[in-house]
């Protein structure tokens, strides 16, 4: 709305003080830190209602509702109150400190020509690299991997002349960069999912989420892999081999995407293992000094720099207000939601513990992909449900293989909910109507994978954990 950008940098900046606060609140456990943190969510939810969508709205209807509820059912309402907030800071921030790196690589040439090369490999290797590669490039610029990789697959079929050819190689492509994306989320700390996890069940790191989240990872890229060799698809008719399509850039030209992976996680992995802090508190202070640090090696100009992020600030942060907005009002209504239903769970005599433990772990796995198709956000589903789960020693399990379960769902649902973002860009690149993305081009995949995926997190949680 036009009459509603005067507020736009001061929007930018109580964004920016967000993040500040939520850092010192992270690094220090400062309880002062509290009350700015809320008045400036108070801020933002005020600038972003004005502009909200109909669904904005919506969304912000059910949270006063909700907060209603909450003080009506449960005695403890300030302190869940307050954990919402926090909750609901962090997310705003995480988002908005993110948002920091896309900026930065944005502008990096080397981002634009690691993606030619790994969308220009043979057929033969083209989907792992596409899969590994979007991995990396999922941790800086989370859904603008796809989007970037996305372009370049429909850019390197656009001069193939045979329809089908055309067709075929853009639909591998494609779902090789959404299953390397979704591939990341039970390990990568700059995910939401592992971020997530990580505030909301007690117990776990980011470290002991992020070992047997590689092996998730792994059992996805590979059996993606196994499917595309496997199951190629053929041509309805007889004729020459398609062109291939040649990369202009060497190998070497990946040599800055591994630097920047080591330079990330080298911080995180040791600043969590020396101080105990939380991946999310590093990430809020480590990823925008990165950042910054980045851009002034791309301009070599410290003029250049500021005014990059101020404009970051000032305008491409009031750019994300109905993402900040459903982000924040999905964890809200998660961590209310489950204080909200704990005591009414009580009184009913609704008790988690009878339940055998490996049913409560395939449980947990498939509730989050059941809830995607219904139109549950991630974020609300494992804000909702973490709260509400009995003590993991109760069952004879560690707390990490809560996580596991919960985070091998998430991955699951960004392959199939019609509702996620994944989703709806990949039908958006593939020309298709979204629901065929999980039901038709991933169902056999959703399929073999949840099945190795339960497999996985009853071995982990009796035998390894």
């Amino acid at each position: 709305m036009r009459h509603l950008r005067f507020v736009d940098p001061f929007f930018g900046w109580v964004v920016v003080a967000v993040i500040v606060l939520q850092a010192l609140l992270e690094w220090t456990g400062m309880e002062w830190v509290h009350l700015p943190l809320a008045i400036c969510l108070c801020f933002m939810v005020v600038m972003m209602a004005a502009s909200a969508t109909r669904g904005g709205r919506i969304f912000l209807l059910v949270c006063a509702a909700l907060t209603a509820s909450l003080v009506l059912f449960n005695d403890n309402w300030s302190e869940a109150l307050l954990a919402a907030v926090v909750k609901t800071g962090f997310l705003a921030s995480f988002f908005s400190a993110l948002a920091v790196l896309r900026e930065a690589a944005s502008s990096s040439p080397a981002m634009a020509k690691a993606g030619q090369f790994l969308a220009a490999q043979p057929p033969g290797r083209r989907y792992i690299s596409l899969s590994v590669g979007t991995q990396i490039y999922a941790l800086l610029l989370n859904f603008g991997s796809i989007q970037l990789l996305g372009s370049l697959a429909l850019a390197s079929g656009k001069d193939e002349p045979d329809e089908e050819v055309r067709q075929i190689r853009t639909r591998r492509m494609l779902l090789a960069i959404q299953r390397g994306f979704i591939s990341a989320l039970p390990w990568s700390p700059m995910a939401f999912s592992t971020a997530m996890a990580v505030a909301t069940i007690p117990g776990i790191s980011w470290i002991t989420v992020a070992l047997p989240g590689l092996v998730t990872a792994a059992i996805l890229l590979s059996t993606g892999w196994a499917l595309d060799t496997l199951f190629k698809p053929k041509l309805s008719r007889a004729g020459p081999a398609p062109k291939r399509v040649s990369s202009q850039h060497r190998w070497t030209v990946l040599l800055p995407l591994a630097a920047l992976l080591v330079i990330i996680l080298l911080p995180v992995l040791a600043l969590e293992m020396l101080l105990g802090i939380r991946v999310v508190g590093i990430v809020l202070v480590v990823v925008p000094l990165l950042s910054i640090g980045w851009l002034y090696i791309q301009f070599r100009d410290a003029g250049i720099v500021r005014l990059r992020m101020v404009n970051y600030v000032q305008k491409e942060l009031p750019a994300f207000r109905s993402d900040l907005l459903l982000l924040m009002s999905a964890g809200y209504i998660g961590v209310v939601g489950s204080s909200v239903l704990v005591p009414l769970m009580a009184r009913a005599g609704i008790d988690l513990t009878v339940l055998p433990p490996w049913l409560l772990l395939i449980a947990l796995l498939w509730i989050m992909p059941v809830m995607g198709q219904l139109g549950g956000n991630p974020i609300l589903t494992l804000a909702l449900v973490a709260p509400l789960l009995p003590d993991a020693a109760l069952f004879g399990l560690e707390p990490s293989c809560f996580a596991v379960a919960m985070l091998s769902g998430w991955a699951l649902t960004g392959l199939t909910s019609p509702f996620t973002a994944t989703n709806i860009m990949i039908g958006r690149f593939g020309g298709i109507p979204i629901t065929d993305v999980g039901r038709v081009w991933n169902r056999s995949y959703f399929l073999v994978s949840v099945s190795l995926l339960m497999v996985w997190v009853l071995i982990y949680a009796y035998w390894i954990a």
